[in-house]
């Protein structure tokens, strides 16, 4: 059974889709290893985010398994129901669209209590990290204070959905293998070069350091496989 190109604008389903049809129909029997990423990117006709994407969401399934430094190997034939989640890194590509221009803004119109609050947001997200935990309620607490800042209610709304996108099955996994330690405290040094150019109002500055913040995010979670130690379980 061959393989069929995807078109660009579909979404990791399709793709998972695709994989899941020619596991179920033994082109990759139990115990098989899949094809590197890159090769399904270029088989599939598809950037190798959106394969990673749909490898991650069959593994959610039960249907594979990432074994760091080996493969994707086949598990099963039968996996759970088909995982249905926003794409992570589109979530991250929206985020940045959105957050890029409420940073700029919050650098317009921020007051210093206002500034001091984010200043605390950052500082919770350095108390979490150093207390050996993933330091999700600073940041999630950040990015609203931010959105705050343009008093609209329908943005506050709409960047505190987009971030809780990050507790759906695919961006769980994806944090499993590709946050640690090390990309936490990146993260919380990007997060106070937003704080400085807000304060400094910069808005030039806030709106880049803002989508610079979530670009490495992006990339942080579409390195290679082989430097992604898993640090949750």
């Amino acid at each position: 059974m061959p393989f069929h190109p995807i078109e660009p604008r579909r979404l990791y389903r399709q793709i998972a889709d695709q994989l899941r049809v020619l596991i179920q129909a033994g082109e990759f029997p139990v115990g098989a290893r899949l094809p590197p990423e890159r090769d399904l990117a270029l088989k599939l006709g598809v950037s190798r985010p959106s394969v990673r994407e749909a490898l991650i969401a069959l593994e959610v399934e039960g249907l594979v398994e990432v074994r760091m430094g080996s493969g994707i190997y086949v598990r099963s034939r039968d996996g759970s129901a088909s995982v249905v989640a926003e794409s992570p890194l589109e979530t991250i590509l929206a985020r940045q669209l959105v957050e890029g221009e409420l940073a700029a803004q919050a650098a317009e119109l921020a007051q210093p209590v206002q500034v001091d609050g984010l200043r605390e947001a950052v500082q919770a997200m350095q108390e979490e990290a150093e207390a050996g935990q993933v330091p999700i309620q600073g940041d999630r607490l950040f990015h609203l204070r931010v959105a705050e800042i343009a008093n609209n209610s329908v943005l506050l709304r709409v960047v505190g959905e987009l971030f809780d996108e990050r507790h759906n099955p695919l961006s769980v996994k994806l944090g499993d293998y590709f946050e640690n330690p090390s990309s936490w405290q990146a993260a919380i040094a990007e997060h106070g070069r937003v704080v400085d150019a807000i304060a400094a109002g910069d808005a030039a500055r806030a709106r880049e350091a803002m989508r610079r913040h979530l670009s490495c995010s992006h990339d942080r979670l579409t390195a290679s496989w082989a430097s992604a130690p898993k640090v949750r379980t």
